[in-house]
């Protein structure tokens, strides 16, 4: 029976992590902590067992844990991911992992050097139309792939647990670190440069703001990854006027096209459609996508196999932090450096 315990208890701690944890039978949640003192009665209703610490460091500092569990607002995950790695501990995180690539540096070493678990929250992997997407590529279906676009469309950003006076930490750089590149432009990362299947070279990226010029952080992102063989293009936005996620996968032998739940195959002159519901773009918090990554972090605890998962996150971290140098120098290109061989 692992020991964990979970800081943070917004709308995806309730909604997603807080019932994942109580459906197992090998983990216990033994302690929680939130910024938020009032939402200490939540966790006396849904998780009686757990004892609550009004610091995250008092809680660090007191108690025997396995793990810990980070579902706090982007700017607290690396200071937090580090102290849990200095007292020894592995650490299941929300996306993203960092919000800077001086973070990114300071988590991989740490972990690297503590030889502790981390795993980020990349639970669009398990999608059922990017399972289906996934393997129709790794079947070689398309041949080799040489493009892939994709689109998020928003029409505002997901909403947060805030104080009370509708302030949402979305739109709070000091807290958010970003804005919808932050917010989403992790997901495409990993899956593109999964699909792609190659280390990328360079970014450019031109970051905007469209709905709103009032807003702290960008609401419209566009940016173009180059790979050694291959090209992805991402564009993101809170300001557009419906909710839709489209991708389209290019390869020397076919082409697909996710449009919500409709994967579309077009290979040697024939059509075919399989509909994988739930939508990409069906609510934020996902809560059928999680027990995967739940059970692939705890394989990684008591198995310790290389830390693929890190090298993903690695690997978005990068990519954000080149995306905005570039749109920082007006879309310039940036170099994007190669994997450290620790997580290669």
């Amino acid at each position: 029976m692992l020991r964990g315990a979970i800081i943070g208890l917004g709308n995806v701690g309730r909604e997603v992590h807080v019932p994942a944890w109580t459906r197992r039978g090998d983990v216990t949640i033994v302690a929680a902590n939130d910024a938020d003192l009032a939402r200490r009665p939540l966790v006396a209703a849904s998780l009686p067992g757990a004892r609550w610490y009004d610091s995250a460091q008092e809680l660090l500092a007191r108690e025997r844990l396995d793990f810990v569990d980070v579902c706090t607002p982007p700017s607290s995950h690396a200071p937090l991911v580090c102290q849990a790695l200095e007292r020894g501990l592995h650490v299941f995180c929300e996306k993203p992992l960092v919000i800077s690539r001086d973070e990114l540096d300071r988590v991989t070493t740490l972990a690297d050097k503590t030889r502790r678990v981390v795993h980020t929250v990349h639970n669009w992997h398990h999608a059922p139309i990017i399972q289906r997407a996934s393997t129709l590529v790794r079947e070689g279906t398309l041949g080799r792939l040489t493009r892939v676009a994709w689109r998020t469309l928003r029409t505002q950003p997901a909403a947060a647990a805030g104080d009370g006076n509708g302030n949402n930490w979305r739109l709070d750089p000091a807290l958010a670190g970003g804005g919808i590149l932050t917010d989403h432009g992790w997901h495409a990362f990993y899956l593109l440069a999964g699909w792609i299947g190659d280390t990328p070279t360079s970014v450019s990226a031109r970051l905007e703001h469209r709905g709103s010029q009032t807003l702290a952080v960008e609401d419209t992102a566009t940016v173009s990854v180059s790979f050694p063989d291959a090209a992805a293009e991402i564009f993101l936005t809170w300001a557009a006027d419906r909710r839709e996620n489209v991708a389209d996968l290019v390869g020397s032998a076919g082409r697909i096209e996710l449009r919500d739940e409709t994967l579309t195959l077009e290979r040697n002159g024939r059509v075919e459609r399989w509909s994988c519901p739930p939508s990409l773009s069906n609510g934020s918090v996902h809560p059928d996508w999680f027990d995967p990554e739940v059970a692939q972090f705890l394989d990684a605890v008591v198995r310790t196999p290389p830390q693929s998962n890190l090298g993903e996150a690695w690997l978005c971290g990068m990519l954000e932090s080149a995306a905005r140098e570039s749109s920082r120098r007006g879309g310039h290109p940036v170099a994007v450096p190669a994997l450290p061989l620790s997580m290669a």
